[in-house]
């Protein structure tokens, strides 16, 4: 199999052969999970899990998106698919996690060994292998997965006194003209007394935040509540938040925060360049487009958001798959800013972090080139620590336009870190 050597690194393997089969509803689709690299893209109980590695590629650079794309089209024109359902997830798919930077660009797209779907009523086992498949494994619930014990907190790559003197340096030069919004983000590290066994989190994160897409793809997880593209049968959809308020857990109280959110000039502004750059991006591969004029409030258990749903058709003539798409649209306005090549340059300028896959886009894609990709978002990138232990690093973003203020957007940032905080604690 040809590829550049420096923009992917593909596993070797021959023809892939996917049988995927209708079973009987198995029960929380992340309980099935084993630790054999386990894979996942689920929201309100549907969605995908797999485990175990069949295929995969490494990519890298600013052709990491295009290598990918490319590997897929080798691998899917060549695999012998049998599936009797045909539904979206069904058949052969990947899932697949892409830096946000050029450089160095670190991204993976992983065939799993199985993969368990639901959508619906109805659930399927896919069994992806390199010769006539074994029978699909019985689907029973795992045991409770490790719990990562004591969780220490710190600081990560900029404390939160220096973070506010980086935002207000970023809203000094928007006020100077140098540009409309830039996001920026923190990082957080939590040492755990025991490595992390990706399940315990996962678990927690698909139970408190299911209206997210709970997801983990080779070591970084999360629950994302932003869908930045989803293709399926020609019809073409994103889901845009920009605008953030923090919850009080008074309902009453948070009623009339989100009536303010909703008014508030400043998170309007963000949300409008935000729209306008998904907008923008799609409408190249689309005959037609719905973009509401107003957006409504997400509330999450943590934050609310302004949300926008914009949809369009991609014509037959099109053939860009799910995964080109979300390079098109990577970096919108959301994770990146306005104009986003000025808005990039300054993150890289004074962010002070590797975002690595944090806010990149993560999803899956099927045979035919259909799936779900959404942004990376209250994620985490896990690995060993010393000593036996293990290392968790949280981000938070927050998009600073001309109003914003330092400390309440260190405040922002602390609330994003809530749902992976609160997912890894326990004993």
């Amino acid at each position: 199999m040809t590829s550049t050597p420096s923009a992917a690194t593909p596993t070797s393997l021959g023809r892939l052969v996917a049988r995927s089969i209708e079973v009987a509803d198995p029960g929380p689709l992340l309980d099935l999970l084993p630790e054999d690299a386990p894979t996942a893209w689920l929201r309100r109980g549907e969605g995908i899990v797999g485990w175990g590695v069949a295929a995969s590629v490494r990519t890298s650079g600013p052709e990491r998106f295009d290598a990918a794309v490319d590997w897929w089209h080798q691998v899917s024109a060549s695999a012998v698919v049998r599936d009797e359902l045909a539904v979206p997830g069904s058949g052969l798919i990947c899932l697949g996690s892409f830096a946000f930077a050029d450089d160095p660009g670190d991204s993976v797209l992983i065939v799993p060994k199985v993969v368990v779907g639901r959508r619906g009523d109805r659930t399927w086992v896919t069994v992806i292998g390199d010769d006539e498949v074994s029978p699909p494994p019985d689907l029973v619930a795992q045991p409770e997965p490790r719990a990562p014990g004591e969780v220490v907190f710190a600081d990560g790559s900029v404390g939160g006194t220096a973070w506010e003197a980086v935002v207000a340096q970023a809203v000094q030069r928007i006020n100077a003209g140098e540009l409309e919004k830039v996001v920026l983000a923190r990082d957080l590290i939590a040492s755990t007394e025991a490595p992390l066994d990706v399940r315990w989190p996962l678990r927690r994160l698909g139970s408190e935040y299911e209206m997210c897409w709970t997801f983990h793809v080779d070591g970084l997880f999360g629950a994302t509540p932003e869908l930045l593209v989803r293709r399926e049968r020609g019809l073409v959809t994103s889901r845009v938040l920009a605008g953030t308020i923090r919850r009080t857990g008074d309902d009453e109280r948070d009623l009339a925060l989100a009536a303010t959110l909703a008014r508030s000039s400043k998170d309007l502004e963000e949300h409008e360049y935000a729209v306008r750059s998904v907008a923008d991006s799609l409408a190249p591969h689309c005959t037609s487009m719905n973009v509401p004029e107003s957006p409504f409030v997400l509330h999450l258990p943590n934050v609310m958001h302004l949300a926008t749903d914009v949809a369009g058709v991609v014509p037959d003539t099109d053939s860009s798959t799910v995964l080109e798409l979300a390079a098109a649209l990577h970096p919108s306005a959301a994770v990146g800013g306005t104009p986003t090549d000025v808005a990039v340059a300054m993150i890289s300028e004074i962010e002070g972090m590797d975002r690595g896959r944090y806010a990149g886009p993560v999803g899956w894609m099927d045979a035919s080139g259909d799936g779900e990709f959404g942004i990376a978002l209250r994620s985490a990138e896990y690995g060993p620590g010393p000593n036996g232990t293990g290392r968790v690093r949280l981000f938070a973003g927050c998009g600073i336009v001309a109003e914003s203020d330092p400390e309440s957007e260190l405040a922002e940032a602390q609330a994003k870190f809530v749902p992976v905080r609160d997912a890894l604690a326990g004993r």
